[in-house]
C-alpha cells in the first residue's frame, strides 16, 4: 500500500514537472490524463534512448577491456586463449553483449542497417574497411564515438584508432547499425 502512493505521488510530481517544463516551452497541456500521457510517452522515448545508449556503451566498453590482452591470427576465432581475426574478435565482443553476428568481415557487412556515411556512425556500431584490394571489405572493427573506433589488428592486436587520419582515413567502406 505504501508503495503504490509513493508510485503515484513520484508519477504526479513527474506529471507537474512536465507539465511546468512544456508551459514555459510555449506547448500548453489541457488535462491531468494528458499530462500523464505525455509522461508515459516521455518515460518510454527516454527509456528507449537509455537502453539503446547503455547497450553501445556496454559494447564499447566490452571491446576497450580487451586491449592489449587479444592476439591477432589471420582466419582463427580461439576465444579461450584469445587469439582472434578482425571479425572473430568483434563476434565475441557482440556475443558478450548478447548479439549474435556472424563471423567473417564480409558476412559481418550483411547484418543489421546500412550506415554509409561516417559522419552518421553511432557508438557500437560496425564498421568495414578495405586494407588490401580497393572496394572489398577485409576488416571490421566498432565505432566508438567521436571518430574513433577500436578493432584487432595484425600489427597492434586490439587498439583505438582514428577514422578521419593517417592509415585509415580513406579505406573505410560501410559501417552497419545492429
Amino acid at each position: 500500500m505504501q508503495a503504490m502512493k509513493k508510485n503515484r505521488l513520484i508519477k504526479s510530481l513527474v506529471g507537474i514537472s512536465l507539465s511546468l517544463s512544456l508551459l514555459t516551452s510555449g506547448t500548453m497541456i489541457l488535462s491531468p490524463q494528458s499530462a500523464h500521457a505525455a509522461t508515459d510517452s516521455a518515460a518510454t522515448t527516454a527509456t528507449y534512448s537509455a537502453t539503446s545508449a547503455s547497450k553501445d556503451d556496454r559494447i564499447v566498453r566490452t571491446a576497450q577491456s580487451y586491449i592489449g590482452k587479444v592476439r591477432y591470427r589471420f582466419g582463427v576465432r580461439d576465444t579461450n586463449r584469445l587469439i582472434l581475426d578482425c571479425s572473430a574478435f568483434t563476434q565475441m565482443v557482440f556475443k558478450k553483449n548478447g548479439i549474435t553476428i556472424p563471423w567473417g568481415s564480409s558476412a559481418q557487412a550483411k547484418v543489421g542497417t546500412p550506415v554509409k556515411h561516417k559522419a552518421q556512425l553511432r557508438k557500437g556500431d560496425l564498421v568495414m574497411f578495405s586494407v588490401s584490394k580497393p572496394g572489398r571489405i577485409n576488416h571490421v572493427g566498432i565505432y566508438i564515438g567521436n571518430g574513433k573506433f577500436i578493432s584487432n589488428t595484425t600489427s597492434s592486436g586490439v587498439v583505438i584508432r582514428d577514422l578521419n587520419t593517417g592509415y585509415w582515413k580513406d579505406r573505410f567502406i560501410i559501417g552497419r547499425h545492429l
